[in-house]
């Protein structure tokens, strides 16, 4: 039977967009299906993304030498896809990675910077001080800090630029969500929410943590999917201006282990500095649980856990406000991306971001292509292979 599509991608959030773009590039033939972000999210009844945001942090700096070459390849792009979209989704106002000192964490974070030549300052506990004055770090505190290529985009507008850029290379995008995947001839059956049908010699799917959700695959892939809070300090435009050297942050301490990213403005025209470190993990066991998760504000606790910590961190901000927003995390057994085929050649998998993979989004989604087009994703430069785990 004929197919519709030579690739289909399944999912239009940070890495299935990125993975559209890189296979449209290279063939004919391209579809990638999502639908945009709902209007409504408490009326809307379809799937949900956590790239419904304006911060991720972005930088190489990262103890594991796998995940740092999976950013520093994706933030050498960065400067491409913002050109050739027109979009601007990137910061570059730094990041420091701080925890005590002597631990392995700092020294691993820096062995994997030189391996990669990226240039990054050791800072001890005065030169933090002196370097970034708005912040209060636990005493005995060591940093790492990434000067260039690091600091934050809006994963709202890096998803917008590669979907514009994957239409410009002849990509079919399809606004819309999956419900059903299956192998039939030869070849992948995609069956749509809206009631569509469509054939393809392969299908990626990359659906973040919607990939748990039944009849996507023959086999569910081992991967756990958390529930997160984030919480939000709304800040005055006096605070935005006295912090805009802040970089983002990275801080593990004895008792919490959090991200915070500087002032950013969000769409409503208000400045707010994002902090997100749950104090423990509430796992959703399906696609169900997911959508109505994503119907809450997220949880009082982890807002009164991170609010504590912000009132240490950065004593001098007063805030306008605080609220809260429900994204997720999905977990493999690796602890990296599955990126490969499941038990048949027509499906493969594209998923499992640790809530780290915003930043290394476009050199995770062209591993994807990469795997469609050649079979393979061998000869990276990775340690790792990324092979799926299924159920």
């Amino acid at each position: 039977m004929a197919v519709d599509f030579k690739y289909i991608v399944v999912g239009r959030g940070l890495m299935g967009a990125a993975a559209a773009r890189h296979l449209a590039r290279q063939v004919d033939g391209v579809a990638v299906i999502g639908p945009d972000e709902p209007d409504d999210r408490k009326a809307h009844r379809g799937v949900f993304a956590s790239h419904y945001d304006e911060g991720r942090i972005t930088r190489t700096i990262d103890p594991d030498r796998n995940w740092a070459l999976l950013a520093n390849r994706s933030i050498g792009r960065y400067g491409e896809i913002a050109r050739d979209s027109g979009i601007d989704f990137y910061r570059e106002v730094g990041c420091v990675a701080v925890a005590p000192t002597g631990g392995d964490y700092i020294e691993k974070t820096r062995r994997a910077a030189i391996s990669l030549n990226v240039e990054t300052s050791l800072l001890d506990e005065a030169g933090l001080k002196a370097a970034f004055p708005f912040f209060a770090f636990p005493d005995g505190s060591t940093g790492v800090f990434e000067a260039r290529g690091a600091g934050h985009i809006s994963p709202r507008k890096l998803v917008k630029a590669q979907s514009l850029l994957a239409e410009k290379a002849g990509a079919t995008v399809i606004r819309d969500h999956v419900v059903s995947i299956r192998s039939e001839g030869g070849s992948a059956v995609v069956e749509t929410a809206g009631g569509r049908t469509y054939r393809g010699e392969k299908v990626l799917l990359a659906a973040g943590g919607f990939s748990i959700a039944e009849n996507l695959l023959p086999r569910p892939v081992a991967m756990t999917v958390y529930a997160r809070t984030v919480t939000l300090f709304e800040v005055s435009d006096a605070d935005a201006a006295r912090l805009a050297a802040m970089p983002s942050l990275i801080l593990r301490a004895p008792c919490f282990d959090i991200y915070l990213l500087p002032p950013i403005r969000y769409p409503d025209g208000k400045f707010y500095l994002k902090i997100g470190g749950d104090p423990d993990d509430l796992a959703l066991s399906d696609d169900t649980e997911m959508r109505a998760w994503f119907k809450t504000e997220g949880r009082d606790t982890v807002r009164v856990h991170l609010k504590r910590i912000v009132e240490g961190l950065v004593p001098d901000m007063v805030p306008l406000s605080i609220s809260t927003a429900a994204c997720v995390v999905s977990q493999t057994e690796s602890g990296y991306p599955m990126i490969g085929y499941s038990s048949s050649p027509e499906i493969a998998v594209l998923t499992g971001c640790a809530g780290t993979s915003a930043k290394s989004s476009d050199e995770i989604g062209r591993l994807g292509a990469e795997l469609l087009l050649s079979g393979g994703i061998s000869g990276q430069g990775y340690s790792t292979d990324f092979t799926p785990q299924f159920r």
